[in-house]
């Protein structure tokens, strides 16, 4: 029987559906950052090394939102790409900025148009939310600055895997934790930021 693109795509479709064994979670962490959670989003949203060509030197990050990636440049026509959450309607900024601050499991602080949305995160205002599984902010956070002003925009991780490559964000960019940790990894203190345009 020959095998059509149909029967190809159920036969891709069918192996997608399969039990999965949950990988190891990372080591070293504080709290459990699965390994596995990449199987939860869609496959182009995978960390990949890819080809991209750019003006912009390696080690800058160039953020796409309306494709909802994330690339690290690597040079020779590399990047590593990542999938982001991005900004909902009216929610998006774009521009320069520089990397200003880094931070392991981030204490997160509700904005007052947080509040606004969601009268109950009040309780976090003061002292903000501890770093920890549950925390929006993730295993890690990138913090942009304008010279010396901070945009109130990060890059950073997220609790909820299916939020990556959706405009669900207030505004931030929001990688799955593991790749986040890998970005963190990567990145230099002071390095340069391009937010595209949406």
């Amino acid at each position: 029987m020959p095998i059509t693109r149909r029967r190809l795509l159920a036969a891709l479709a069918a192996t997608a559906a399969l039990p999965w064994t949950p990988a190891r979670a990372l080591e070293d962490e504080p709290f459990p950052v699965s390994t596995s959670d990449e199987r939860k989003i869609q496959y182009k949203y995978r960390r990949r090394e890819v080809e991209y060509e750019t003006a912009e030197p390696t080690g800058t990050i160039i953020v796409d939102p309306r494709k909802r990636f994330l690339y690290f440049v690597q040079g020779n026509g590399k990047a590593i790409r990542y999938g982001a959450s991005v900004g909902k309607a009216g929610r998006t900024w774009s521009g320069a900025a520089t990397i200003g601050r880094m931070e392991k499991w981030p204490t997160w602080t509700p904005t007052p148009e947080h509040i606004a949305e969601y009268p109950k995160l009040v309780k976090w205002q003061d002292g903000g939310m501890p770093g920890g599984p549950d925390n929006p902010m993730g295993a890690r956070a990138l913090y942009l600055y304008q010279g010396e002003v901070d945009t109130i925009y990060r890059i950073h991780g997220t609790h909820d895997p299916q939020l990556v490559g959706k405009k669900k964000t207030a505004g931030c960019f929001a990688l799955l934790n593991s790749d986040i940790i890998d970005l963190y990894n990567r990145v230099e203190l002071g390095a340069r930021v391009v937010v595209m345009a949406y």
